[in-house]
């Protein structure tokens, strides 16, 4: 029987950072928010290892050079982690004060590997 990592959670998220233009701040705020709108009892209810989950987070900034990956994968408390950032986003350029708030987007997506021949129902 042949095997292969098939999605099963996505989840998205936003964030920001209104005053210090961090865009890893964002990041986590984005990731936070994703992680706040599941429960992820399948795991449980299944007898499934939630650290056999393949997680892969992409945070879309302005500015993807300037996330910290390794502190957004921190974020992620189950699985093994991978941290996509890509231009995205939106940063809000205030003249008057000189500041920008920057808005990152979160996805979420969790695999886990599944029979290729078989229907994974819930």
């Amino acid at each position: 029987m042949s095997t292969s990592l098939k999605r099963v959670i996505l989840e998205m998220g936003t964030g920001n950072d209104l005053y210090g233009e961090d865009y890893t701040k964002a990041g986590v705020r984005a990731v936070q928010d994703a992680l706040h709108h599941s429960s992820l009892i399948l795991f449980r209810s299944l007898g499934i290892d939630r650290d056999s989950m393949q997680v892969e987070v992409t945070i879309a900034v302005q500015q993807p050079d300037a996330v910290d990956k390794d502190v957004i994968a921190s974020q992620i408390p189950y699985g093994e982690v991978l941290v996509n950032a890509v231009e995205g986003g939106l940063n809000i350029v205030d003249d008057e004060n000189g500041t920008t708030s920057v808005i990152a987007t979160a996805a979420v997506a969790a695999r886990l590997m599944l029979p290729d021949d078989e229907p994974f129902m819930l």
